[in-house]
């Protein structure tokens, strides 16, 4: 009796697959990465989910990809929307093409089935990816980063540690590598919290690299929120193994909130710049007039009298050995001794040996001034 039964069950579900159907999905939720393609038939058919006739319909949406999967490997690939015909079944449909022919497959397939004891002889599935950008993915570094703060311009080359925290986004650009590697067969859905944690962790451990390529750059650490588009591409070059090569994810944005520094490092970085500026004889004198326009101040609201303040102020200059007038005096020498020195009136160089020369022969070698 358990070969009747089996080859009834044949019967029925080789001649129910053979009704149109139409895959499609709805619009996914952002939280969503892969999903099952559904199959909508005809009045009173109830088709075996697992099987695709041949003139089916697939429809593709915007920030969809669709695969088909036979046999767990992938066959068809689209990701182009619009509306397709599917017509490379291995399960010919009895409404297409030929009657006969179709008619023939049919039992055809039926003679497999009886094999199998009642199960269809190829296993397809439909399968969306969304390939939208997926976005508000936060991350914060736990532990702070290394980070190499350089700046030739004050000598400045030290290590410190950072901390930061904010959002960033990716996209599924290769929905193979992604099946292939990370959701595999999948009853419904696969949701981007099942990969979260993983990517988080990856990310954040890729920020050590990325920081070091902005470090090289000699980017400070607060400037770092304006060069995202720098640090965008940093993270792709320092994930491209893991996620663009393995899975099929590509980083689309990186979105810093804010950066710390430890507050020792961040006064230390402070007070070089500040030091750094006093260089320039210009801006010391500039400095030093305004103390001692300040102290001026303080002299004449002195409390043992304006004479023992202008008089403590004036043994404080000599102490100091310079003033303001010497300081912009040396400026002013540094900018005339910068000045190129123009070429002597009348002045020529030789053609022939690139002698100086002032006459109309040259000295070296005799060479007549060009005219």
């Amino acid at each position: 009796m358990g070969l009747i039964k089996a080859a009834m069950s044949a019967v029925g579900g080789t001649f129910s697959d053979q009704w149109k159907e139409f895959f499609y999905c709805d619009a996914m939720p952002a939280d969503v990465l892969v999903e099952r393609g559904h199959k909508k038939t005809k009045g009173g058919n109830h088709g075996n989910d697992n099987i695709i006739s041949s003139g089916s319909g697939i429809a593709v949406a915007d920030g969809q990809c669709m695969i088909i999967v036979e046999q767990g490997k992938i066959v068809e690939v689209c990701a182009e929307p619009g509306e397709f015909t599917f017509d490379n079944s291995t399960e010919p449909s009895i409404f297409t093409g030929n009657l006969g022919d179709g008619l023939a497959a049919t039992f055809e397939t039926f003679a497999k089935r009886f094999a199998m004891g009642g199960d269809t002889g190829k296993d397809q599935r439909v399968y969306y990816f969304n390939t939208k950008e997926i976005i508000d993915n936060k991350f914060g570094t736990a532990n702070p980063i290394p980070f190499r703060v350089v700046d030739h311009n004050i000598g400045l080359d030290i290590d410190t540690t950072v901390r930061c925290n904010g959002q960033y986004s990716y996209r599924i650009t290769d929905p193979i590598l992604f099946y292939t590697n990370v959701c595999g067969n999948v009853a419904e859905s696969y949701r981007k919290s099942e990969l979260d944690d993983q990517l988080k962790a990856e990310f954040v451990s890729a920020l050590q690299p990325s920081f070091a390529k902005m470090s090289d750059m000699e980017l400070r650490p607060s400037a770092l929120p304006g060069h995202t588009l720098e640090l965008c591409d940093a993270m792709n070059e320092a994930l491209t193994k893991k996620w663009s090569e393995l899975r099929g994810i590509t980083i689309v944005s990186v979105a810093i909130n804010g950066i710390t520094l430890p507050d020792a490092d961040a006064k230390m970085i402070n007070e070089m710049q500040k030091s750094a500026v006093l260089r320039d004889p210009s801006m010391a004198a500039a400095q030093l007039a305004g103390a001692q326009a300040d102290a001026m101040r303080a002299a004449a609201s002195n409390s043992a009298g304006a004479m023992t303040g202008f008089m403590g102020m004036g043994m404080a200059q000599q102490a100091g050995g310079v003033n303001a007038g010497d300081l912009y005096a040396m400026a002013q020498n540094n900018q005339q001794a910068a000045a190129p020195s123009g070429a002597a009136a009348g002045q020529w160089f030789c053609p022939n040996c690139g002698t100086p020369g002032t006459g109309n022969f040259c000295v070296k070698c005799g060479t007549a001034r060009p005219q």
